[in-house]
């Protein structure tokens, strides 16, 4: 298929994923299967309660995961991956995959910067 920059739709793809905690929600979901809400909170300890059920909000208005309530009381909810979200997990394992050697490639090109600067004594 070819890629006409006009009809790029990378940008819609990015709309869904972009934001600092939703790929690691997804990957808990992915990797761990379904969670509770508290469950989520304790594995993400820099997110607070509000970013998390907008991120899982916005998740879910895009039929990434899927919200299951319990009738009870306490109410429990319950959060997993659908059947279309898994379709998210071989873009999520490359751009972890990408971001792992980019971190490398920095880290060896400022090392390679120190290594060229010239010493005075």
């Amino acid at each position: 298929m070819e890629k006409v920059p006009e009809n790029c739709q990378v940008e819609d793809a990015l709309g869904i994923l972009v934001g600092k905690w939703k790929p690691i929600i997804l990957l808990h979901l992915l990797q761990k299967g379904t969670k509770r809400f508290s469950e989520l909170k304790r594995s993400m300890p820099g997110i607070t309660q509000k970013m998390l059920t907008k991120q899982l909000r916005e998740l879910e208005n895009e039929d990434i995961i899927k919200r299951v309530v319990f009738p009870q009381v306490p109410p429990k909810v319950e959060y997993s991956i659908t059947e279309y979200g898994r379709s998210l997990e071989p873009i999520l394992e490359a751009m972890h995959e990408w971001g792992s050697k980019h971190a490398l490639h920095k880290m060896e090109k400022a090392n390679k910067d120190i290594k060229s600067i010239p010493h005075t004594h």
